[in-house]
């Protein structure tokens, strides 16, 4: 791998017109295509094979009238001065709110009996056309834009339900994190020409991996979050694989090689931990098409695309770049950040010798201080947005508020029962209707809607909780074991569904999800890391500090999003369940990245032992050399994933922090401290591999020892593209 990667690299700086040319050419061709192709994306979350799914399918078919899985928005009319309502003046509201773009069809509170029983407030109940995932933006502002008369006159006309919930966007403030990436890359090499080159190939890939995304949106049915996660990956990776490079082609040129020599072993060693770090990320991304649910399969896959072209990018323009930088790499110092020439211990160096003395009492402290962070996560709770989570001063949040006192909380988020009906409809519907309402939590069953031949029922029920409550998700249970005793003594078949049955069962396959794709990814990914690594207790190792990591970053999760700590500094302005795909998400995403430090700082300490060093001399010199990489690698992906905490949408912004907790703990507490003390600790015993196993795994040569023979080197020199 080293021998084929150093000759990859020296290729690309010979030929770095011909490479450069290529890639912006790649980049013309997406970007046209983005430009042409680009087509809407939506933020459907659907689970198929879950029941309230399976019903929805049906009622299709059934009964179609019913509305059953389009968008709804709930309404909350209040007079002027909290008096009565003036029903001529609420029947002008409901003609104007009919009126809006795609609205199907909207219910007089009067007719309906939705009117708060002391006559102050009103629900009204506005149905579209469309699920909600295909109701514009444009779409919620005419309809808002609808009842903007009445409130001048002093009327309350507030707006909630799942119509309303848009698509989150980028925004600018994300870009912080690149800003703050380019100061750390500046702090590190003290070069600005060093320093511009990672955020330079970065920027090229996540463009070229950003614009096929959004051609591809055009084809098929991209959710919105799938472009802002590529994004979020593609910086991140893109910066650092980069920044790893580099680091190592000037120490190489420090070191006394030409440029060309010291690009191509720089892309020998660095680029195979490089690869190796991109294949365990892209393992991690891509494996979560198997868990089953489409909206993570397909962010999974883009933001491996994402991360496979950085690697591209990392191995063939960036020597190609290097070629055109020459000696240039080391010029360009910052004053006051020359780096020191003192031959004194670094602080790396430093703190390595320190972990190495104490390793036993660094251990305890650190797998205690991951144990008591990650005490929260025992509490986590799974959901999706509601009103109740929006902003505290959005019109669904008040919204939800109104509708509460007025009606009960449980009428945000109604459920509905469906009877397939085979004898006696109407009779068999009273039955249903009783004994629904017999169960906990149930406020109210409305009589039973049949369609037009007269075997399909509509009970509504309304929960007296709110829909992202535990009595809810509860009451869903207690209506599923209800069907089936009715289905028993009856012969009619029930399903619970509608958006808070919907929102629970995808909740619950998320959670079911968690602990076969953990098994799944590492596995695949501790027999690459044993490849690489050519060990038992390393791979083990990495793992076992992983699951540390991601233990730690569910509490500090559920602690800010779900229990509101340090919610005010961190801009988090409503708490509730933690975003059901996040979990599954975060651990596919922060294990990959997890293993990206694994990879740089570890192979560097094998490339030491094998070159001949004592383990214990192996680990302080690997652990000096690649933990100033490692530090300012961390900072860059904490800056990058903190950017997206200032996002809008409740997800992004999940994402955002989890992420940069994550790779914070990863870093500084797992990799840069617990794996040095237990790489101390193991000696010569890390390194140690059946020899049966030693001869059937193939020899991959991470660390580059076919490289100090000379192979890849300038021994035939070909004519240089100057």
């Amino acid at each position: 791998m080293a021998t084929f990667l150093a000759r990859l690299g020296r290729a690309s700086f010979r030929r770095r017109r011909l490479v450069a040319s290529l890639w912006v050419l790649l980049l013309a061709v997406v970007g046209v295509g983005a430009l042409t192709l680009s087509g809407p994306t939506t933020n459907a979350v659907t689970i198929p094979g879950t029941e309230a799914q399976q019903a929805i399918d049906h009622l299709e078919e059934r009964f179609p009238e019913a509305g059953v899985g389009k968008a709804n928005a709930n309404v909350a009319v209040a007079a002027p001065g909290g008096g009565p309502l003036d029903p001529a003046v609420v029947g002008d509201l409901v003609d104007a709110l009919g009126q809006a773009p795609n609205v199907a069809a909207v219910a007089d509170p009067f007719q309906a009996r939705s009117v708060a029983p002391d006559g102050t407030l009103a629900l009204v109940k506005v149905v579209y056309q469309v699920p909600s995932p295909e109701v514009t933006d444009a779409d919620r502002d005419a309809l808002q834009a609808a009842a903007e008369p009445f409130r001048d006159q002093g009327w309350t006309v507030e707006f909630g339900g799942d119509a309303m919930q848009g698509i989150p966007v980028t925004q600018a403030t994300e870009g912080v994190g690149v800003i703050v990436a380019a100061l750390v890359l500046v702090m590190t090499f003290g070069s600005l020409v060093a320093a511009g080159l990672p955020l330079l190939t970065a920027l090229i890939g996540v463009g070229i991996g950003m614009a096929a995304i959004t051609a591809l949106s055009g084809m098929v049915d991209l959710n919105s979050n799938t472009p802002v996660l590529a994004l979020m990956i593609g910086l991140a990776v893109g910066i650092d694989y980069a920044l790893f490079i580099v680091s190592r082609h000037r120490a190489e040129l420090d070191g006394g090689a030409d440029p060309e020599d010291a690009a191509a072993h720089a892309v020998g060693t660095a680029g195979s931990a490089v690869v190796f770090a991109g294949l365990t990320v892209i393992i991690a991304l891509a494996g979560l098409t198997v868990v089953g649910i489409p909206i993570l399969g397909q962010m999974g896959l883009a933001a491996s695309a994402t991360v496979a072209v950085a690697v591209l990018i990392a191995v063939t323009l960036l020597p190609a770049v290097l070629g055109f930088a020459g000696t240039k790499v080391l010029a360009g110092r910052v004053p006051g950040l020359r780096r020191s020439r003192s031959s004194g211990p670094t602080l790396g160096e430093r703190w390595a010798r320190l972990l190495a003395r104490r390793r036993i009492a660094v251990l305890l402290l650190s797998v205690a201080g991951l144990a008591v962070v990650a005490v929260p996560a025992a509490d986590m709770r799974l959901g999706l947005p509601t009103d109740a989570t929006a902003a505290p001063d959005s019109t669904q949040h008040r919204a939800y508020e109104l509708i509460s006192q007025g009606f009960g909380p449980g009428t945000n988020g109604p459920l509905v029962v469906v009877l397939d009906v085979e004898r006696d409809p109407q009779a068999t519907a009273r039955t249903a209707m009783e004994r629904i309402g017999t169960l906990d939590d149930v406020a109210m069953v409305t009589p039973p809607q049949f369609n037009r031949a007269g075997d399909t029922a509509l009970l509504t029920v309304i929960p007296r909780s709110g829909p992202d409550t535990q009595e809810t998700e509860d009451l869903v249970t207690a209506l599923r074991a209800e069907g089936d005793r009715i289905e028993a003594d009856t012969g009619a078949t029930t399903s619970v569904t509608g958006a808070t049955a919907m929102n629970i069962d995808i909740s619950r396959t998320m959670s079911d999800a968690l602990l076969p794709y953990l098994s799944l990814i590492v596995g695949l990914a501790f027999l690459l890391l044993m490849l690489v690594f050519r060990s038992v207790l390393v791979p083990l190792k990495a793992t076992l500090g992983f699951l540390g990591s991601v233990g730690a970053t569910f509490g500090a999760v559920v602690a800010v999003f779900q229990w509101g700590w340090l919610g005010d500094l961190l801009g988090v302005e409503a708490t509730g369940p933690i975003m059901s795909v996040l979990p599954v998400l975060l651990i596919g995403v922060l294990f990959g990245l997890a293993m990206d430090y694994q990879v740089f700082l570890v192979t560097r300490m094998r490339e030491e032992y094998v070159h001949g060093s004592a383990p214990d001399r192996a680990m302080v010199t690997g652990f000096q050399h690649g933990s100033r990489v490692v530090v300012a690698a961390a900072l860059i992906m904490i800056s990058v994933f903190a950017g997206f905490v200032l996002a809008e949408a409740t997800l992004i912004q999940s994402i955002g922090f989890a992420l940069a907790f994550g790779v914070a703990v990863d870093a500084f507490v797992v990799r840069m401290t617990i794996v040095p003390a237990v790489m101390s600790l193991l000696g010569r015993s890390a390194w140690w591999l059946p020899r049966w196993l030693d001869r059937v795994l193939p020899d991959v040569d991470v660390e580059g020892e076919k490289l100090t023979g000379g192979a890849g080197r300038a021994d035939e020199r070909e004519p240089v593209n100057r």
